[in-house]
């Protein structure tokens, strides 16, 4: 992370504007300042990703030009955490050169880290506690589609100083059009975890991270029903004959059902559900963040048929957990149906809701670090 000083109005660059930029900048008040040097464009607009639910504001977003061709808009007051953005120069979407990107909305996106109060946003800045690694594991995936693929594995503080402790897992993923690197690079699930860890509010832990789109094709497919079927489909395959029996040959698990967590966000939200409900075999603890309306619920064949014996699922699991944000109504709608009918069947689970955020990382951000805690218990 790169800190510069504030100016005298207290105006400091983000988080994520680039080496050498100036801008974007935020202000301990929360309002955010875009600005774009184009003297030839004719409208520049900042578009807030999460739209139209975004914190950043609904967008687009019109700037204002100066005599000489700077375009300029001030936003806010912003809540804390990482939007993606970009901006639309005459027409065309492009990304803020002055801002670092990311992979999201199924591309390089840029993104802006907004501050806040620093008791508020402690539990995911970088602090002085014990800290765990985040590794890279290259590996092969079998079946229909084999090929390699990447892996982002965080192991706990003194992984490497305990060679005979074993740990549990949670396999984590990310959403639509995001990869493996989303949670580590946008979602900070390492410092969360770290400053959780540290405080003894949560167990170590082995969290993995991988693709969760078995082959690329499946990311170019318009979106449906049968699209999303099929990348959770796909993904079972490399998640259960692939990635778990990697991850527990080549680090120190508890290999069983009891010490293996499977959770996401949105899509990956979705995956959780349909494969960690049909397979709990494999997977005692199930977390689901905003995951998507895709059709309606129907107890004989929602997840895959798992609810049609509720007492079996519910004996099968430690933990089923779903969370959105109160500003995601389209998510929040959904969640509250799900809960309603797990309550009917006598499916214990629990609810979670993070106060005013949208269908954005703030929200998730506040899942994992209120889910992670109730894990391996």
């Amino acid at each position: 992370m790169t800190f510069s000083a504030p100016s005298a109005d207290g105006w400091v660059r983000a988080q994520t504007t680039g080496p050498g930029a100036e801008y974007p900048q935020v202000h301990p008040d929360g309002l955010v300042r875009f600005q774009l040097e184009l003297a030839t464009a004719g409208d520049v607009r900042v578009c807030p990703g999460g739209a139209p639910d975004s914190g950043l504001g609904a967008g687009p977003l019109p700037m204002t030009r100066t005599d000489d061709g700077v375009w300029t808009v001030t936003v806010g007051p912003v809540p804390p955490g990482l939007y993606y953005y970009w901006l639309e120069v005459d027409g065309t979407p492009v990304n803020d050169p002055g801002s670092r990107c990311y992979t999201g909305h199924g591309r390089a996106v840029s993104a802006i880290e907004v501050p806040g109060p620093a008791d508020a946003t402690a539990w995911y800045q970088l602090a002085d506690v014990p800290h765990g690694d985040v590794r890279t594991r290259r590996h092969h995936t079998t079946g229909e589609h084999a090929g390699w693929r990447r892996s982002v594995i965080y192991t706990p503080p003194g992984y490497d100083e305990q060679p005979q402790r074993r740990y549990p897992v949670l396999y984590l993923q990310h959403g639509a059009g995001e990869d493996e690197t989303g949670w580590v690079d946008q979602g900070r699930a390492d410092l969360i975890l770290d400053n959780l860890i540290a405080a003894g509010a949560a167990e170590p832990m082995i969290v993995v991270m991988t693709d969760g789109y078995a082959w690329p094709r499946l990311r170019r497919l318009a979106r449906s029903p049968q699209r999303s079927r099929t990348i959770v489909d796909a993904f079972e395959h490399v998640l259960l004959h692939d990635l778990v029996p990697l991850v527990d040959s080549a680090y120190r698990t508890v290999p069983d059902a009891q010490h293996r967590a499977l959770a996401g966000l949105s899509m990956g939200g979705r995956q959780a559900l349909d494969i960690g409900l049909s397979n709990t075999e494999h997977f005692g603890w199930v977390g689901a963040f905003s995951p998507p309306p895709i059709e309606d619920l129907d107890p004989a064949t929602s997840f895959r048929g798992a609810l049609a014996d509720p007492a079996g699922l519910d004996a099968a699991l430690r933990l089923l957990w779903v969370g959105c944000g109160t500003g995601e109504a389209r998510f929040v709608e959904w969640r509250d149906r799900l809960h309603g009918l797990l309550a009917d069947l006598g499916v214990e689970h629990e609810v979670f809701s993070s106060e005013g955020t949208a269908h954005e990382w703030p929200t998730w951000r506040a899942c994992l670090h209120a889910f992670a805690p109730l894990l391996f218990r």
